[in-house]
C-alpha cells in the first residue's frame, strides 16, 4: 500500500501479511518543528483480504516506556488487532525513539510538549489524508496525557478529531515533595547524570524515555506548576474542548488513581463524554494501569467496550451520558 501523501516526505518501510492482518509500516518526516531530524513510524493495520481499508480511522497512542505493541503484539494480539478485525482502520504511532522511530538529534529534549505541538498534528494530517475520514484517537497513560495536552493546547482542532478515548489518563495527582525547590534541584542533578530514563533499568517497559520528560513533569508538579507549557495552561484550555471524551480508569490503578483521572473528566469542556471505573462494583475485574487494556480480562470485559463506543455517534454518546448509564462489555 504505497503512500501517496502530499503533505510532507513519506516512506513506505514495509508492506506485509502477518496472517488474517495486513501490517504496512510508513516513517513520516514532517519538519514542523525546530528539530528537522525528528521521523516517525506509523503502523497501519487491516484485513488482509480487504483490497480497499473502508473502516473508521483509529489512532492509538502508547505510553511511556512502551511502542505499537502495546496494542499488537508479533502473535497478532492486542486491542489493535482487535478493532482492526472488526473492520476499524487502525494507526499506531511510535513516539519519538520508540520502537521503529529513531532517535532524533535533540532527543534527551523532547517532552509532551514538543509532542502535543509538532507530531500529533502531523500524525492526524497523515491519518486524515490517507483515510479519508477524521479520526478517533486512543491514548493510554502518557499517550492520553499527550493528547489532553494538544486539545487543551489548541494544536490538534476539533475538526482533527472525532473523539477521544483516555485510559489511566491525569494530571491531578500531586508529589507533595516537589513543591520544595530542594528537592527538585536534588532531582535535576540526579537525572542529568543518569542521562535519560531507562525503562528495562527499572522494569517499566522495553523502551528508554528521555530526560526532558522528567524535567517537563517536575516543572509541572512544581511550587507553582501547571499543566502546560510556558505560554500556555493546556488545563484551563481543556475546560474549552468540544470533542466527545470516553475517559476510563482502573480500580486498582496505584500510578492513575480514579479520583485523579476523574478531574481531567469533570475538566472536559464537550457535554458529551462517559466516565468508566473499572472495578468489581462496575461489574468488571479490579483493573491496574496495564492491565486494563493488556491481559486476557481485557480481552473479554475492556476491548468489547471500547469498539461499541467507537461504532456509537456523538448524538448516542450524549444520550448515554445524559441517562447517566455506564457503558459495559457486550
Amino acid at each position: 500500500m504505497q503512500s501517496s501523501s502530499t503533505l510532507f516526505p513519506v516512506a513506505l518501510l514495509s508492506a506485509e501479511r502477518r496472517g488474517d492482518l495486513s501490517e504496512d509500516v510508513y516513517r513520516i518526516k514532517a519538519g514542523n518543528g525546530p528539530d528537522p531530524t525528528v521521523e516517525l513510524a506509523v503502523t497501519r493495520l487491516g484485513l488482509a483480504d480487504q483490497r480497499v481499508v473502508q473502516g473508521t480511522p483509529i489512532i492509538l497512542l502508547h505510553g511511556s516506556f512502551s511502542n505499537r505493541r502495546f496494542w499488537y503484539s508479533p502473535k497478532g494480539l492486542g486491542l489493535g488487532a482487535y478493532l482492526a478485525r472488526a473492520g476499524f482502520d487502525v494507526w499506531i504511532p511510535e513516539m519519538r525513539g520508540h520502537g521503529l522511530s529513531p532517535r532524533n538529534r535533540d532527543w534527551s529534549h523532547n517532552c509532551v510538549a514538543a509532542y502535543a505541538r509538532d507530531d500529533l498534528p502531523a500524525i492526524a494530517a497523515f491519518v486524515r489524508e490517507q483515510a479519508g475520514q477524521v479520526p478517533y484517537w486512543v491514548g493510554h497513560s502518557l499517550g492520553g496525557t499527550t493528547l489532553a495536552a494538544a486539545l487543551g493546547g489548541g494544536f490538534l482542532s476539533e475538526g482533527q478529531v472525532a473523539g477521544v478515548a483516555l485510559f489511566g489518563t491525569q494530571v491531578s495527582r500531586r508529589y507533595w515533595p516537589l513543591k520544595l525547590p530542594p528537592v527538585v534541584w536534588g532531582a535535576k542533578m540526579l537525572l542529568r547524570r543518569w542521562g535519560q530514563l531507562s525503562g528495562p533499568r527499572f522494569k517499566r517497559g522495553p523502551e528508554d524515555e528521555p530526560i526532558g520528560l522528567a524535567f517537563e513533569s517536575l516543572r509541572w508538579h512544581g511550587l507553582f506548576g501547571r499543566f502546560g507549557d510556558r505560554h500556555q495552561d493546556w488545563w484551563a484550555g481543556l475546560a474549552q474542548v468540544k470533542v466527545p471524551l470516553l475517559a476510563v480508569a482502573g480500580a486498582a490503578d496505584a500510578q492513575d488513581p480514579v479520583w485523579a483521572c476523574r478531574q481531567l473528566f469533570a475538566q472536559w469542556g464537550d457535554a458529551r463524554k462517559q466516565f468508566i471505573c473499572l472495578g468489581p462494583e462496575e461489574g468488571f475485574e479490579a483493573f491496574g494501569h496495564v492491565d486494563m487494556l493488556v491481559s486476557k480480562a481485557a480481552q473479554a470485559q475492556v476491548w468489547p467496550l471500547v469498539a461499541r463506543w467507537l461504532r456509537e455517534s456523538p448524538a448516542a454518546v450524549q444520550r448515554a451520558c445524559d441517562a447517566s448509564q455506564p457503558l459495559t462489555a457486550s
